[in-house]
């Protein structure tokens, strides 16, 4: 089938076998190609996916590109940028849209139109053409509003059904104009030629503001209003003029030259008629008032009427409201007591318990416990207490031991002491001739000194 789907005259296909036939035949001809120019059109979805137009001044093409690879990117497109483009050409067979799966995208400069569109802006704001001193102010209640644009568009209707609406009795005539395209500044130029002509045959009924008006679109769509013969024309026009052009995120040369920029037609027509809406609005509330007062004053009336009514009374109506205040008076007593009676039994069990908390036989419990956990820390302390004395007298006993003199007498050594018990040190201390004791381990043994010898 994929094969000879050239072959038109074989047989019938359906639309969608034919767009997916082209999607296989663009895709394996355009596999990886590298595209280069400017970004318009961008769009970022929740998906994270992102869908715009790469341009040129011959032609565009629209775009896709993954979240998967719309990631990988190191930097933000925006519109104006101009970028070189690396993907593949396909259709998507739903729509049969052409476009290329873009696969990365990589920096080539600013866009064309941008960089073209700053370089206006700056050569006529050095030459004072945005100054707010050369503007002309807007009238407060236009009686004959101008509207140049394409009779075909809707923001002409919206402009239309606006003024209508806000302003009934305000004059609208049309200039007509082509908006977008290479010859769109022209005849915007001659619609502007076209209303001032007009003022000068039609003194007595003169268009008094000028509203420039188109539709949102790309910058492309757009690129008329960024004309200089137009924007001199513009600046230099008699009448007062609002430029009303695409949407609120969009600015063209034709915004800064004009005496007031609105951010959507809606808006540039809102605005010439906010004095008329705020007139019918005075209006409209003081009818409300009116109706409000009147309504208040029959109501009023019909209140002292039915308060007049409410004073005559009938016994039978008198005694009801008696039962019923006995009823009431029967309710709340009832009710008070049921109150009174939680109260007092809140009381009584706050008091039970504070008493059960107090109780004697508790604080005895509580107190054994303190006096056996106090027990078995003096238990442990004393015990604690005696080791620790033990183990000091056990270490005196062995320092006695070592210090006591008579522990020597065990290896073999004496004691020699004279008669009246006092021990010898020196032979100096001894005569010859003298008796001696020597105490030994065991015993004692008398001694004679024979002789006396120094150390040698």
């Amino acid at each position: 089938m994929q094969n000879d789907i050239v072959e038109q005259n074989k047989e019938i296909i359906s639309v969608g076998e034919l767009n997916r036939s082209a999607k296989y035949l663009l895709e394996d001809a355009f596999t990886n190609i590298a595209v280069v120019g400017e970004i318009s059109n961008m769009s970022r979805p929740s998906s994270g996916h992102i869908y715009f137009t790469l341009k040129d001044e011959d032609g565009a093409i629209g775009c896709a590109m993954w979240r998967s690879q719309a990631s990988k990117l190191n930097f933000r497109p925006e519109d104006g940028d101009k970028c070189i483009l690396k993907g593949q050409v396909s259709l998507y067979p739903a729509t049969g849209r052409y476009q290329l799966m873009v696969k990365s995208i990589e920096q080539a400069g600013s866009g064309n139109l941008m960089h073209q569109f700053e370089q206006l802006k700056n050569k006529l704001e050095s030459e004072g053409l945005f100054d707010s001193s050369n503007k002309l102010s807007i009238p407060q209640s236009p009686k004959h509003i101008g509207v140049i644009t394409s009779p075909s568009t809707a923001a002409f209707q919206d402009i239309l059904s606006t003024i209508q609406r806000r302003a009934p009795s305000a004059q609208i005539s049309i200039s007509p104009a082509v908006v977008q395209g290479d010859t769109a500044p022209n005849t915007i130029i001659d619609a502007l030629n076209r209303i001032l002509k007009f003022n000068d045959n039609n003194q007595d009924n003169p268009v008094d503001l000028v509203l420039l008006s188109r539709g949102g679109g790309s910058i492309e769509d757009l690129w008329c209003f960024n004309n200089e013969s137009l924007a001199r024309e513009i600046a230099s026009f008699p009448i007062p003029t609002i430029s009303g052009v695409g949407h609120e995120i969009d600015f063209t040369i034709c915004d800064f030259v004009s005496d007031m920029r609105a951010p959507t037609p809606t808006a540039a027509a809102e605005i010439a008629t906010e004095f008329y809406f705020q007139v019918m609005d005075k209006i409209n509330d003081l009818c409300i008032d009116l109706e409000k007062g009147i309504s208040n004053s029959f109501k009023n009336k019909i209140q002292i009427i039915e308060f007049l009514k409410s004073k005559v009374k009938s016994p039978l109506m008198i005694l009801r409201e008696q039962n019923q205040k006995i009823d009431n008076y029967e309710l709340q007593l009832k009710q008070n007591i049921k109150i009174s009676f939680n109260q007092n039994k809140q009381k009584l069990n706050l008091l039970n318990m504070r008493f059960k908390e107090k109780s004697p036989n508790a604080y005895i419990q509580e107190l054994s416990i303190k006096i056996g956990n106090i027990k078995n820390i003096l238990q442990k302390e004393i015990k604690s207490c005696l080791n620790r004395n033990l183990t000091f007298i056990q270490e005196y006993e062995k320092n006695l031991e070592i210090l006591n003199p008579l522990s020597i007498l065990d290896r073999g050594y004496s004691i020699i002491q004279n008669q009246s018990g006092k021990s010898i040190k020196s032979n100096t201390d001894v005569k010859i001739g003298e008796s001696l004791t020597a105490r030994l381990n065991k015993g004692f043994i008398d001694i004679e000194v024979k002789n006396k010898k120094d150390e040698h």
